[in-house]
């Protein structure tokens, strides 16, 4: 069954280039294109896509107020969000809005092919490594955690111990493979406490994880390990 998607994005070109590799492929389609965020939630919401593209500059509406417009009127949608390192500074704010991830334009084919087919599967577009230089990069837009007391929420005490672990690795970007191997499981099981994990968090997958870790102070960024701990 073929993947569907929808194309966000003010530039023409670009959505050519896309177009290209996209449809090269027998197992995606794509079924329509916008030119800005009205145009991209319209889309949404009449083609209903597996997956949407989101340019996050776009003129009248930009990507990430379309994208948490479309996740609140279709949780089914997932939106991978398109940006460059210049704008790392949407990023943070793209993931709470409800995307599934993001791509670097600048990305080559192969990994723009793998992130589609990733996230319609139900997975996130960042890979452990790209996650540990993004959150480096927007450090400075993640909540202030410098405070005795970081916010915190009630769900978490839904969590066994072993669940908890779990997430604390899973939000500093290691694979299955790894949780696996750093906590003595077998991949399988810990596939299925981060399913519990998003269960019990009500969250969608394993960027959400990471974004929900931070907010809630689970685990804190790398520059200030040293003085106040994870």
């Amino acid at each position: 069954m073929s993947i569907t998607i929808l194309l966000a994005d003010d530039q023409e070109l670009m959505r050519m280039g896309f177009r290209m590799v996209i449809e090269s492929q027998p197992d995606l389609s794509i079924v329509g294109e916008a030119t800005n965020g009205h145009e991209a939630i319209q889309g949404a919401a009449e083609l209903s896509p597996d997956i949407v593209l989101m340019d996050v500059r776009m003129p009248e509406l930009d990507g990430i107020e379309a994208t948490r417009r479309i996740v609140a009127s279709d949780d089914r949608i997932r939106i991978i969000i398109l940006t460059t390192f210049d704008l790392d500074e949407y990023t943070y704010s793209a993931l709470r809005a409800g995307a599934s991830g993001f791509l670097l334009k600048d990305a080559p084919p192969a990994e723009l092919l793998a992130a589609i087919r990733a996230v319609a599967s139900g997975d996130a577009v960042i890979a452990p490594s790209v996650t540990r230089r993004l959150l480096a990069r927007f450090v400075q837009h993640l909540p202030d955690l410098s405070t005795p007391e970081p916010p915190s929420d009630p769900a978490l005490e839904t969590l066994t111990p072993r669940e908890r672990e779990v997430l604390i690795e899973v939000a500093r970007s290691h694979s299955n493979a790894e949780i696996a191997d750093h906590l003595v499981l077998s991949e399988a099981t810990v596939k299925t406490h981060v399913g519990r994990i998003l269960a019990k968090l009500s969250l969608r997958d394993r960027v959400q994880i990471v974004v929900y870790a931070y907010e809630t102070g689970l685990v804190r960024p790398a520059s200030e390990v040293g003085r106040t701990g994870p």
